[in-house]
């Protein structure tokens, strides 16, 4: 009798319950494994954009005196995803404006992937 009574009082997460948390935790884990290096691409070209744009190394502002430095940077910092020719730019104002779109499509597992459609813009 004493042992049943003791039984009812114990408290505490089921198997199953540890199972699908655990589940959860490497699906988030996984997740972020592959989103994180994406979106890391993502602020590095957006910062070297701003930085072309911010600096003093664009002697005429001409487009392709645009192109040219956003290929330097590109080619330091390793960004492969867009060219200098993927860039749109623009004068606005007298300010210069760069953005740019890209795609990128995330493979998961199987036939699961996530598809991004990033967009920045040097335009505050």
């Amino acid at each position: 009798m004493m042992g049943t009574h003791s039984m009812n009082r114990q408290k505490g997460v089921s198997m199953a319950v540890m199972m699908i948390i655990m589940a959860v935790l490497i699906l988030c884990a996984v997740l972020g494994l592959k989103v994180g290096p994406v979106y890391m691409e993502y602020l590095q070209i957006k910062k070297a954009l701003v930085g072309i744009a911010e600096s003093g190394e664009l002697r005429s502002g001409s487009v392709n005196d645009v192109r040219k430095a956003f290929d330097r940077r590109a080619s330091v910092d390793s960004i492969s995803v867009i060219s200098a020719e993927d860039l749109d730019i623009s004068k606005d104002g007298g300010d210069l404006v760069i953005a740019f779109s890209y795609p990128k499509k995330v493979p998961l597992f199987g036939n699961v992937s996530l598809l991004f459609d990033f967009a920045g813009s040097t335009k505050k």
